[in-house]
């Protein structure tokens, strides 16, 4: 039996899955004071529902990351950066404590400048007098030698409890996007502790050992120890699993669709190509900064469910801010669920007191309780219109990316939309109208996420280096060591990671058919040793277990 959990801002929902049939399922209010109740809770129930089977893996999706990371609640980071010769970058919004430090490495690998030991003492000095509670070290082609940013993280070990190193993240050459990402790493890495922490809190209380596995933005998955030292790669989850949910309960179709996950605070937005999810091929943008995180390409509305409905100087606005739950479920403020519970769409917890708040909202505007309700339904739904509208026109204006390859000169034209999340079934109708489509609803649209995070494949990435010069090649995280001679070639290293990553895939229990092995990043740098010196080889690869689902869901006993 596999449990699903997705830990989203609004609500903390459950699946229990064995075998391709749901057994049980959970959606529970989040309590933001106190995450581990709240995992506890949704643990509990899912556990009094089946049994107490035995439980094969977890699948968690969350978005604590994330929206630490949009409300600006992440950790002061020390940033620790060697730019080398060169352009100098201008990295903003990266807080009070960035540290620039010489010295070089240059694109083929070789240190061109030591570090400087009485700068590095300096730098110390002013970063632990700082607040920075996490550190970051980039130094620029640390992806062709890491040496600098070893030394520099073994300088600093004793001293803060996360580190980040850029070459760890990715091998990507971009030095831009490596700092982004490092940053943003560092800044989320006390929260996703704490709620690892929790998380692991609550599995003692029940008596579970079994693995857990962290949803990626690129719908695959990372074990928990990788995750604790790269929670940049769990941004996205939650729409993640928001995907691999609708992927899991609708039927396979070949067409242009939207997919829209409509939550308590945001909206999630998905497109697919021919039955396939358009792709960030760089990597993620969030808050304004680019990063080399994989992901699904999605886009987030600040609009949900939950969202705050006011009128300024005598006009509706819905959100982007959330205060809280809906009237209709305890909350003060009125929101989209209040007016769909008044139009008898939704049922509440409170259905008197939503009401008594929409009627007086809508007097104190001159309007009927009615109006003010279909008003508040329809601008929603306008607004996603809206923001569909938007994303293709931009979207179809450059080529267009997908997993399974670029396409060119395709425009992408959408027949029909699918949705899930709590008001999915009850905007379903109002959402037909705005968008002129065939809207669909699957069945569980509630859990969705959860569910999507339950058939997820357990993934497993390899980073695999070889160099010709010192005649190695490892893969760190597998442990492996082993020589190589001059005319080790990029062609075998991908053939050698392959394999390693088929081999990962049998210890995980996936069949042959699940495993799906892919390369993510390859790249072989020559560098020429002197004059008649002969060409040496850098070779990197990153291969992974190919995202998908372990199978369709066939059929629920709940």
């Amino acid at each position: 039996m596999i449990l699903g959990i997705d830990m989203g801002g609004t609500h903390i929902d459950g699946a229990a899955i064995e075998k391709g049939v749901l057994l049980a399922s959970v959606k529970h209010q989040v309590n933001r004071d106190d995450y581990f109740l709240s995992i506890w809770q949704c643990l509990e129930e899912l556990i009094y529902q089946t049994g107490r089977r035995d439980i094969t893996r977890i699948h968690l999706s969350t978005t604590i990351c994330t929206n630490a990371i949009v409300e600006g609640q992440v950790s002061e980071v020390g940033l620790v950066l060697q730019t080398g010769p060169g352009l100098k970058w201008p990295f903003e919004r990266m807080g009070d404590t960035v540290v620039y430090l010489s010295g070089s490495v240059d694109h083929r690998g070789k240190v061109v400048r030591d570090l400087d030991m009485e700068e590095l003492r300096r730098a110390r000095g002013r970063l632990l007098a700082s607040q920075a509670g996490a550190l970051s070290v980039v130094c620029k082609f640390s992806t062709r030698n890491p040496v600098f940013e070893q030394r520099i993280r073994d300088y600093f070990e004793d001293s803060y409890d996360d580190i980040t190193m850029g070459h760890t993240l990715s091998g990507k050459l971009n030095f831009p996007r490596r700092v982004q990402t490092a940053y943003l790493n560092a800044a989320v890495s006390r929260t996703f502790r704490l709620f690892a922490g929790h998380m692991r809190e609550a599995l003692e209380r029940e008596g579970i050992r079994a693995p857990v596995f962290v949803l990626k933005a690129d719908g695959g998955t990372i074990d928990f120890t990788s995750a604790l030292r790269k929670p940049v790669e769990t941004i996205l989850s939650g729409p993640a699993a928001s995907f691999m949910g609708m992927h899991a309960l609708s039927e396979a179709d070949r067409s242009d669709r939207v997919l829209l996950d409509i939550g308590g605070t945001t909206t999630d937005l998905f497109f697919l190509v021919d039955g396939v999810p358009v792709f960030e091929p760089l990597g993620i943008e969030i808050d304004g900064r680019k990063t080399l995180v994989r992901a699904i390409f999605s886009q987030s509305v600040g609009i949900g469910g939950d969202s705050r409905v006011f009128f300024d100087n005598g006009k509706l606005q819905i959100g982007p801010r959330r205060l809280g739950f809906a009237v209709a479920f305890g909350g003060d403020a009125v929101t989209p669920t209040d007016a769909l519970v008044y139009l008898n769409k939704m049922e509440g917890k409170y259905p008197g007191k939503s009401r008594r708040a929409l009627e007086a909202l809508a007097s104190e505007n001159d309007l009927s309780a009615g109006q003010l309700a279909d008003l508040i339904v329809t601008r929603m739904c306008g607004r996603i219109r809206e923001e569909i509208d938007r994303i293709l026109q931009r979207l179809n204006a450059s080529p267009v990316y997908t997993i399974e390859e670029l396409l060119r000169d395709r425009m992408i034209r959408p027949r029909a939309v699918e949705v899930i999340g709590g008001p999915a079934k009850a905007l379903a109708g109002y959402l037909e109208k705005a968008l002129s489509m065939p809207v669909f609803c699957p069945a569980h649209h509630a859990i969705a996420n959860a569910i999507g995070a339950a058939l997820a494949k357990p993934t497993v990435e390899v980073h695999m280096i070889a160099d010709t010069e010192r005649k190695t090649v490892s893969i760190p995280e597998l442990g492996i060591y082993q020589p190589i001679d001059r005319q080790y070639t990029q062609k075998r290293a991908e053939q050698f990671a392959l394999s390693e990553v088929r081999k990962a895939g049998a210890s995980l229990g996936l069949t042959e058919a699940q495993t799906e092995p892919e390369i993510v990043e390859s790249s072989c740098f020559n560098m020429v040793q002197g004059y008649g010196g002969g060409m040496e080889k850098n070779i990197r690869v990153k291969a992974q277990i190919r995202p998908g689902l372990l199978y369709k869901l066939e059929r629920d006993e709940v």
